[in-house]
């Protein structure tokens, strides 16, 4: 065959690998929710094993099997042969669950008492411990998104599952918005030590420390912008534009951030100041010509053909921002002379009120009967996107919060304990899979769009059969979770 037959060729099936992601429309938000609900499933089973059966622990070669098939394959399945039918899988995995839970307690084996240390006697409880529940929801997000950058170039990934060109919603387009969400919530952190220390950081030290952690995404985001364009790779233009990536989007967030925290003087609320940003994002779309501007507007030059990217980025900084005021609620301690179940009880209820609330302000916003009938749009990261993105992922941790709640009560009951013995609870009730991935989640994040490229460069995805389909995406999976693991037991946190 000559280069220029293979060239025609090579460019007849780029061009269908975009028309394979383009134009989609979407699928029902009721559907995303059952989908995406095999994450707490999988939690729910995974919880029954070690709480009644202390299965994980030690962890084998067979629990790495077991975790692995739980919080990995049950998402990649739930996202392919049984995308038609999630309810059944959540069915099918529940059932052993409650089997399990009914079944006698296995004896835990007998420690050797040893004198506690007087470090640990002495030692303070940590004000900022770990959580399980949002090691826990953050590491699945992780797992669903990677598992779906790469199945969405399959046929046996629905293409309702995929991003939307203009207006609706699928699943695909609220993994990017729970990225950015449950990146901003660990970003509470920080403020929060700042806090507890009762000090505050000069704006020009803010700018100089988010420039720096920015530095790395940026650059992420210039090497995948090269890679594309020299590999002559298949990309969806109208996603974020000719040059603009995902790593741009987030690799700008930080410097933002640090010049909005200056308005915290003025308005205390982060999910306020969220709210207000999204709000003034849409009155601009609505009021001026900037809506038509972004979805149809000709590109001529760098700023309007990268417009997708420039734009979105005030509502992904408003979830952002909404993701922080949640993690201000979920990270600390609580300094409070209540109980741990008190403590515990105020949590959920206050999780379960801003679920409420975020819903019922989505409700608001696109009821065509009692609202503004306003559609969703990833593209333009709207007003309702936003407040759908922060109902699913408050609901979400609501969940996770709640099946620790019932199945490892010693992790709030305990709250005076030291950190030592703290962190041996946490892991106790925490998949070593998912606390892989949140570890080093950015890393993982990076591995999985090289994987993808790999694969796509390697594989011709849309003519595959669904067997080979599901074999590569299995290989894909357990890869990056040996990844993730290995990384974990080497004690390696890759910072970005």
């Amino acid at each position: 065959m000559s280069r220029a037959a293979e060239a025609a060729m090579a460019a007849s099936y780029k061009s269908l690998k975009e028309d394979f992601v383009s134009n989609l429309t979407g699928g029902e938000i009721g559907e995303i929710n059952y989908v995406t609900a095999i994450a707490p499933v999988a939690a729910i089973v995974w919880s029954a094993l070690q709480s009644r059966q202390s299965f994980f622990k030690p962890y084998s070669p067979i629990s790495f099997a077991v975790d692995f098939l739980l919080n990995v394959g049950a998402i990649l399945l739930a996202t392919t042969l049984y995308a038609d039918t999630p309810l059944l899988l959540n069915i099918l995995l529940l059932a052993p669950a409650a089997l399990i839970y009914a079944a006698p307690r296995a004896t835990p084996p007998k420690k050797s008492k040893l004198p506690p240390s007087k470090e640990t006697k002495d030692e303070i409880p940590n004000p900022l411990p770990k959580k399980s529940f949002l090691t826990t929801y953050r590491g699945a997000m992780l797992v669903i998104t990677c598992l779906a950058i790469l199945a969405v170039d399959f046929k046996i990934f629905p293409r309702r599952f995929a991003k939307v060109e203009n207006w609706g919603t699928s699943l695909m387009d609220i993994g990017v918005g729970s990225f950015v969400f449950a990146a901003g919530l660990v970003a509470a952190r920080p403020v929060l030590k700042e806090k507890l220390q009762g000090r505050t950081t000069p704006l020009s030290t803010r700018l100089y420390q988010s420039v720096r952690h920015s530095l790395p995404l940026l650059v992420l985001g210039l090497i995948r912008l090269w890679s594309v364009k020299g590999l002559d790779y298949a990309e969806h233009v109208t996603e974020y534009g000719v040059h603009w990536n995902f790593f741009f989007t987030l690799g700008f967030l930080p410097p933002f951030l640090a010049l909005f925290q200056t308005a915290f003087q003025y308005i205390p609320s982060y999910a306020g100041l969220a709210v207000l940003l999204g709000s003034a994002y849409q009155v601009a779309l609505e009021t001026t010509n900037l809506k038509g501007f972004i979805l149809v507007g000709e590109r001529t030059n760098l700023f309007n053909k990268n417009r997708e990217g420039i734009f979105s980025f005030f509502g992904y900084l408003a979830i952002f921002l909404a993701g922080q005021s949640t993690g201000m609620i979920v990270l600390p301690r609580s300094l409070s002379s209540s109980t741990g179940v008190q403590q515990r009880k105020r949590l959920l209820l206050t999780l379960s009120a801003w679920s409420s609330l975020w819903i019922l302000l989505f409700f608001l916003c696109t009821s065509y009967k009692y609202g503004l009938s306003l559609q969703v749009s990833r593209r333009l990261a709207n007003l309702p996107y936003f407040l759908w993105i922060c109902a699913f992922n408050c609901t979400q941790i609501t969940a996770f919060c709640l099946v620790e709640t019932i199945f490892f009560p010693q992790i709030y009951k305990n709250v005076d304990t030291s950190s030592k013995t703290e962190n041996e609870i946490y892991k106790n009730a925490t998949s070593r899979v998912l606390e892989s991935c949140n570890r080093n989640g950015l890393a993982v994040f990076l591995a999985a769009n090289l994987l993808t490229g790999l694969v796509n460069l390697t594989v011709p995805t849309l003519h595959v059969s669904d067997l080979q389909a599901m074999g590569i995406l299995l290989f894909y999976a357990a890869t990056l979770t040996g990844l993730a693991v290995g990384l974990d037991v080497y004690d390696i946190s890759i910072k970005m």
